[in-house]
C-alpha cells in the first residue's frame, strides 16, 4: 500500500475578489475544500491540476503561482495509514465558467443528486465574498492554513 496520498489544488478568485470553493458530500461527510484532487500516476502537479479543473467543473484554467506544499505530517482523513501531501497553485480560468454555481453551502442540483446516487458522492461549487472568506470557510486542516495564507498574501 502506498503510504503516500498526493493533493493538488487551484485557489481561483475572480474579478470581484471571491474565492471559489468545492462543497462535497463524501465518505459520509460534508466537506468544503478548495477545488482540486489526486496526482495521478506519471502526471505533474500542474497537469494533475488542469485535468481536476476540466473534469469537477469542465473549465480550463491556466495554473499560475505556487502557494504552498505540506510542510508537516498530515495523516488523511479517509485513510490514517496514509500521509497527505498537498500542492497548492493559484489559478486563472481561461473561460467563462458554465456549470452552476451554489449560493448556499452544500445545494446539489438534481444531476448532482443523481451522482449521489450512483456513487454515494457528489459536490457543487460556490464563490465566496473575500470579507466573509476565512479558514473557517473549509474543512480540511492544510486547507484552513491555505485560507490564512492567501488571507494574508492577496
Amino acid at each position: 500500500m502506498n503510504r503516500f496520498n498526493v493533493r493538488v489544488y487551484g485557489i481561483l478568485l475572480n474579478d470581484r475578489k471571491q474565492v471559489l470553493v468545492s462543497d462535497e458530500w463524501i465518505r459520509g461527510m460534508y466537506i468544503s475544500k478548495f477545488c482540486g484532487g489526486g496526482l495521478e500516476y506519471g502526471e505533474g502537479t500542474r497537469d494533475c491540476l488542469i485535468r481536476e479543473f476540466i473534469e469537477e467543473m469542465r473549465l480550463r484554467v491556466a495554473v499560475e503561482e505556487h502557494i504552498y506544499t505540506t510542510d508537516y505530517f498530515q495523516p488523511s482523513a479517509f485513510h490514517p495509514e496514509q500521509q497527505i501531501i498537498s500542492i497548492y497553485y493559484q489559478v486563472r480560468a481561461l473561460e467563462a465558467i458554465q456549470i452552476p454555481l451554489q449560493q448556499v453551502p452544500f445545494t446539489f442540483t438534481p444531476d448532482q443528486l443523481k451522482q449521489y446516487e450512483l456513487t454515494g458522492e457528489t459536490e457543487s461549487f460556490r464563490w465566496i465574498d473575500w470579507e466573509d472568506f476565512s479558514e473557517d470557510s473549509v474543512t480540511l486542516p492544510i486547507d484552513k492554513k491555505v485560507a490564512r495564507i492567501i488571507k494574508e498574501r492577496y
